[in-house]
Parts: C-alpha cells; structure tokens; sequence
C-alpha cells in the first residue's frame, strides 16, 4: 500500500477576436498550466513487515491483511498510513537484510510478523530467535514501537519445536516490553472459511479477521485524529 502521485495538466485557451472585445482581449497565446500535484500523505507511518501472510498472498489486490488494517484505521478515525512491508517466502534472515528499509520510512509503529517460515523450515529456534532480537532492537533504536505477532505450527513439527518455537515471541515480548499478538492467525487458521486452499494464507474475510485481531493490540497506541 504506497503513496502515488498523480500529475493532472490542464491547457488552458482563450482569444479575443471580436472588434466589440477590449483591446486587452484581442489574441492572447496559448498558454498551458500544469495543475498543483496532490498533497502529499503526511500521516504517521505504521509498517506490517513480515513475509506472505503480510504480503496477501493468494488474494486479490486490497485485500491483504495490512489493507483491512488501513479500512479499519480510516474507520474509526485514527490518522496512519500503513505500509505493506510483506515478502512472500521471507525469513528471520531475510527480515534482518531489510530492516535498514523498514526503518527508512521512519514509522512509529512496525507490526513484526516474521518467523513462520523458519519454522516451517526446520531452521533451529535459536537462530530464529537472535536474527529476531536484531530486528527488534533495530527497529527500536530507530524509533519505532514494534508489536509482535506470535504464530505456532502445524503438530507434525513435534510438541518440543513447537513450545520452543512458540516460547521465542513470549521471550522476546517479555526481553523488550513489547505488546504480543499471541497467535496472529487465532480464529482463522484451520478453518477452511478463512482459509485458502492451501491451509496456509487466509483467504479475503481471513484477512479481515487478521485485521481485527492486530487492531486490538494496536488500538492502545494509537492516537486519534
């Protein structure tokens, strides 16, 4: 969801060739003006920065969670622009390359959904955890609140990667006084209404579940209009 500018030009004519005209108006040349671009967006920059389930894969353009977000913010009233920071495929690593990019948009708040694809890769929980803490306390030193969302996995990966791949948001949440969204996908994921086919990414109305559960942790820092 970025900012676009649109530049409108209007030519604008007019001629006076009637001998009843005043001298003033008798052939004037053609002139053009290019009309004043739109304004720009000066709210406060909140980023969703995370990997598909941020990015809205799978659904038409709009309806990615971070757009139900943006509706819902018009809404009620409050006065941010949210930025789509999603990568499909994305990893702690790869979050950790662009958190410099993220930063450089200067948002005051960054909801942090990253991690479900080292889980799902088997990536151990440690290195998940420390590529993690960088991101957090880069985007802390930059200004940032950062809220995180907290996911699990599916019960194949085993009770003991899953309490520990869960323990890594309450740890880090708890390490930075962070607000946590305990599962992101609560009320969504495995239920094939919310659910694409592939049981992974939330459908259009997931995503607008996903937007509700984010919107109440966020609410409390938010400032209205």
């Amino acid at each position: 969801m970025r900012s676009h500018y649109l530049l409108l030009a209007a030519a604008l004519f007019w001629a006076g060739c009637g001998r009843d005209r005043q001298p003033a108006a008798k052939t004037a040349p053609e002139e053009s003006a290019a009309a004043a671009p739109q304004q720009a967006d000066t709210r406060q920059v909140i980023v969703a920065f995370g990997d598909s389930l941020t990015a809205g894969h799978g659904v038409d353009p709009g309806q990615s969670y971070p757009d139900c977000l943006q509706r819902e913010l018009d809404r009620r009233g409050y006065a941010y622009r949210v930025v789509n920071a999603g990568i499909s495929g994305d990893t702690t690593t790869g979050g950790l390359v662009r958190v410099s990019e993220v930063t450089g948009l200067r948002p005051v708040i960054v909801i942090l959904e990253l991690g479900a694809n080292d889980g799902l890769r088997g990536i151990p929980v440690s290195a998940s955890q420390a590529n993690l803490d960088q991101i957090i306390a880069a985007l802390k030193k930059g200004g940032a609140e950062v809220v995180l969302a907290g996911m699990t996995l599916p019960p194949n990966y085993g009770p003991d990667y899953i309490r520990s791949f869960e323990r890594m948001f309450t740890a880090l949440a708890a390490k930075y006084k962070l607000p946590l969204i305990p599962f992101v996908l609560a009320g969504v994921a495995g239920t094939t209404r919310y659910m694409q086919s592939d049981g992974l990414h939330p459908n259009a109305e997931g995503s607008r579940l996903v937007a509700a559960t984010v919107m109440k942790t966020l609410e409390p820092l938010l400032a209205k209009r």
